[in-house]
């Protein structure tokens, strides 16, 4: 086990006891710590480190951050003017309808259900400044030559992104949570829908992800890992009781879904760890060993909030009429130019 792999257990390891210890830690009835209930990792700490920042920030500069959130969700949620204009034609939603209007895009008529987050992550009384905290820097470490040559590869494919279903993002075909919101390793969106549903039983721990509403099943044990030509999404997860620390080793993951993590390969190893510190709090870290793909290991921390609320279906695309409507506008496009090119 690499160096930082032992002191990261250890600590929370040594987190795990000291909340026992002050009992402030429901238990269920087997003695494991009860992990049950609904969460948020929603925050406005970024995954990766800004630069110039160091890895923690000052009570006034937490402070500000999320001050200037608080007035940015305050002035694009009121109600929209009844009487404006139609919108500008094409374009991109932002999630920002001053960012919308700039750039031509539609979008969302306001950010009232846009709900990424409005407080910094703290972890051991620190506000962090990124989710990554190894390497020190709080980046995602360089790629191997082998991962630039491997993601070169495919972006030179025969298919372009819009000729058929199985070349569009798998949340676009309401198969996976975009981004990692689903993990492994679980990481905010800075969306919306950060929730999490977590049941647990001595044999098995079930992690429901709003987003999409996949479903980790993590089995309890040692049991046979599947073999490497099976990989379904999310992988194949087993955890174990190290203490008072849940440890989930994950490998096996799907090729599509590993892309789409940081570029990660079928062959990466996803290692997470789960403590409950207090009745509000898990802290949750992740390692990625992909030798594969980065130059080193790497990982952070992300704190699990109590969510005092429901977590409601997320049904996607009803009718997923966006999937068709994007294969049909590439179809028309390539109509229009086919006709163009036959004009004297």
């Amino acid at each position: 086990m690499p160096r930082f792999s032992m002191l990261m257990a250890a600590a929370l390891a040594a987190a795990g006891s000291l909340a026992a210890q002050s009992g402030r830690v429901p238990r269920t009835p087997d003695g494991k710590p009860d992990l049950q209930g609904n969460w948020s990792n929603a925050t406005l700490t970024p995954i990766e480190r800004p630069a110039g920042r160091g890895p923690t920030l000052t009570a006034q500069e937490a402070a500000i951050a999320e001050g200037r959130t608080k007035a940015r969700t305050d002035s694009l949620s009121r109600p929209s003017d009844p009487n404006r204009g139609a919108p500008a034609k094409g374009g991109v939603s932002l999630g920002d309808p001053r960012l919308d209007a700039a750039s031509g895009g539609t979008g969302g008529y306001n950010v009232f259900f846009i709900d990424g987050g409005d407080r910094i992550a703290v972890v051991n009384g620190e506000a962090r400044s990124s989710l990554i905290t190894r390497p020190a820097n709080g980046r995602v470490p360089p790629r191997t030559g082998q991962a630039r040559e491997r993601l070169a590869a495919m972006r030179t494919s025969q298919f372009g992104p819009y000729d058929n279903p199985e070349n569009r993002p798998l949340a676009e075909r309401c198969i996976l949570s975009f981004g990692s919101n689903a993990g492994p390793p679980m990481l905010p969106n800075y969306f919306y829908n950060n929730n999490y549903t977590i049941v647990q039983t001595p044999g098995m721990v079930v992690i429901l992800t709003e987003m999409v509403h996949d479903a980790r099943m993590i089995r309890i044990g040692d049991g046979p890992r599947l073999p490497q030509g099976i990989t379904p999404y999310m992988g194949d997860s087993w955890g174990r009781w190290v203490g008072d620390t849940l440890v989930i080793e994950t490998s096996n993951i799907h090729p599509a879904q590993a892309v789409g993590l940081y570029g990660m390969s079928s062959k990466a190893r996803v290692t997470e760890r789960l403590v409950r510190t207090d009745e509000r709090t898990i802290l949750y870290s992740f390692t990625i060993d992909d030798p594969e793909t980065f130059t080193e290991p790497w990982g952070g921390e992300v704190p699990f909030n109590r969510l005092d609320a429901r977590v409601y279906e997320y049904a996607c695309h009803e009718g997923n009429y966006a999937l068709a409507n994007v294969l049909s506008g590439a179809r028309d496009e390539e109509r229009r130019k086919a006709t163009e090119e036959k004009k004297p």
